[in-house]
């Protein structure tokens, strides 16, 4: 049915009968001066082609990707209905670790050199006379319950209710890494220079034109391909566990990818680099962040549990340096934080999630504590005397509640990620520990400071109180210690378990930090304290002694904790995607 474009419209005109597809009215209707003649008889010939020729007509003129005869069974013809979502399917009978897909998702995606949405992993077992070798391409699994999307704090994740796509809002995210430890399967990837985060999204821009995406038309096997599968199929099979062997639990986020195989895997297939542990980055700013927090946190409530056993002369003395050097830390921690984002120019998005995040909560969180804490500690300074009441009854133990439970909602962050050496219990004694020592610390502290500005009433709460202070900073360290030390218990694990994992990296790799750790707390948590308990009853007896051992407490105690706090990032393991040899 094609059309000679090279034809005059008077010639046109002079035919004997109208072009088919043509309605005769309109042949009629026009005459060969109209120089829009035949233009208008094109439109109308577009407008009445039927589906076979229209169809026919996008063939003819090429329209269609060269490729698309060779993909075309690996698309999906028609949309996702109710219950329904697109999916990876991955036949691993064909893959053969080639890695066109990684190479084809890098291109078409632009992306650095070492910066990967797609990967090839390896599993390996059998015997020596029966070796297996499995390659497994894995990617962003679009998950039923995506962990990135109930984590990230400013709702820089969407999931497509129709297709079922988790796409990433580069627009929106602000770069706080979240999502990356929320994720079981390391898919969410930091891009520093940008900083943002940034992931796969099925290449949807092509899947709505009817076109593969990058990985799916560049495999030579047809090894991946994008299938419609049902939700609730889905959940049920997450109750079978058989996502990959040795791959992060499917019911954490309900992973949609299937992997398929007609073979019948041995039993000790496990990932190639499956007893292979390393660190992890250690997030320097989290690290400040938490331990400072926990700090201010907790020498504020130190202080209000301190004034119920003091004169009020004493604490009229006391509270105003006290509540100012909590304040300061607290302070130095908000800063901190920021450091931690890669746009920290879009910080105040950070409570755009607080229905689902908790780090927006842990947000407004210490944003209440930190204006509370400034209401506090400059009411007691600037404020009037008849107010000392009102400031230590109700605004003192709004401090600390708003920062009890900022640092319940750090505890949850991590929980959140289910990993095993983030679990609640691990996590919440870790903190709680580090809040009740540190703030014990903190008023050896201020005792110090108020004696080096020439107060006696130091001397006097240290004679009465001192005591009591260091028993508790001595029980509080110790028992921090003891708690450690139980974790090692883990090496004697049978199976390669991610606690166990985590204990070899404490003792192999990090062994350095850990023998700091545990020195620094020896000595800033129980040897100084101890060293004070003789002179307690008599403070004054050598003014060098108790500034020396109070300064190397407390810079031992922090520092100690802050090795503590690198450890708990750089030693934390999970089961994880297959991956590569090393």
């Amino acid at each position: 049915m094609a059309t000679d474009l090279t034809t005059r419209p008077d010639e046109k005109a002079k035919a004997s009968e109208p072009p088919v597809g043509v309605a005769t009215p309109h042949a009629e209707t026009r005459t060969p001066s109209n120089p829009e003649t035949l233009l208008n008889w094109l439109l109308d010939q577009q407008q009445e082609m039927t589906a076979v020729e229209q169809f026919s007509t996008v063939h003819q003129r090429g329209s269609l990707p060269d490729q698309a005869k060779y993909y075309s069974s690996l698309i999906p013809a028609s949309a996702p209905q109710a219950g329904q979502q697109y999916a990876f399917d991955v036949d691993l009978d064909r893959c053969s670790g080639c890695k066109a897909c990684v190479t084809a998702c890098h291109t078409l995606n632009g992306l650095d050199e070492e910066e990967t949405w797609r990967d090839v992993g390896l599993l390996v077992g059998g015997t020596s006379a029966k070796p297996v070798m499995q390659h497994v391409t894995t990617a962003c699994h679009h998950c039923l319950e995506p962990g990135c999307m109930s984590a990230c704090p400013v709702d820089a994740y969407e999931k497509d209710p129709v297709t079922g796509i988790v796409r990433h809002l580069d627009d929106q995210c602000f770069g706080c890494q979240y999502c990356t430890l929320a994720c079981p399967y390391d898919v969410p990837k930091y891009h520093s220079a940008k900083g943002i985060v940034r992931k796969c999204d099925m290449c949807s821009d092509r899947l709505a034109v009817g076109e593969a995406p990058a990985c799916v038309q560049a495999c030579p096997h047809e090894a991946i391909a994008i299938r419609i599968v049902n939700v609730e199929q889905v959940v049920e099979d997450s109750e079978a566990n058989v996502f990959l062997p040795a791959a992060p639990d499917p019911h954490i986020t309900l992973p949609t990818t299937t992997y398929r195989t007609k073979r019948v895997f041995p039993r000790n297939l496990l990932p190639v680099d499956y007893h292979s542990v390393s660190a992890q980055h250690p997030h320097w700013p989290l690290i400040l962040m938490l331990v400072l927090t926990q700090l201010s946190v907790g020498a504020f409530l130190s202080g209000l549990v301190l004034e119920r056993f003091l004169e009020s002369s004493l604490v009229t003395a006391m509270r105003p340096l006290h509540t100012l050097t909590a304040l300061l830390f607290g302070l130095v921690a908000v800063a901190a934080s920021t450091l931690h984002l890669g746009r920290p120019q879009y910080a105040f998005r950070a409570v755009i999630g607080l229905r689902h995040s908790w780090l927006s909560r842990e947000i407004l969180a210490f944003g209440v504590f930190a204006g509370l804490a400034v209401l506090y500690a400059g009411g007691n300074w600037i404020g009037p005397e008849s107010f000392t009441r009102f400031w230590q009854t109700w605004i003192g133990w709004g401090v600390a509640a708003s920062g009890v439970a900022g640092v319940f909602c750090s505890v949850m962050i991590y929980a959140f990620t289910q990993k095993a050496f983030w679990s609640f219990s691990l996590t919440s004694t870790r903190f709680l520990l580090t809040t009740a020592m540190l703030g014990t610390a903190a008023i050896w502290l201020t005792l110090l400071l108020m004696s080096a500005g020439g107060s006696t009433s130091a001397a006097t709460i240290i004679t009465q109180h001192g005591l009591h202070i260091a028993q508790t900073l001595i029980t509080a360290a110790g028992t921090k210690l003891l708690f450690e030390l139980a974790f090692l218990r883990h090496l004697t694990d049978r199976q390669i378990t991610p606690l166990k994992r985590s204990a070899m990296l404490m003792t192999g790799p990090l062994a350095g930090f850990s023998i700091a750790r545990f020195a620094l707390g020896l000595l800033g948590g129980i040897v100084m304290p101890a060293l004070l308990l003789p002179t307690i009853s008599q403070p004054q007896s050598d003014p060098v002694f108790l500034p020396i051992v109070v300064s190397m407490l407390f810079v031992a105690c922090l520092a100690g904790e802050l090795l503590e706090r690198y450890l708990f990032f750089a030693a934390v393991a999970s089961p994880r995607m297959p991956g590569s040899l090393r």
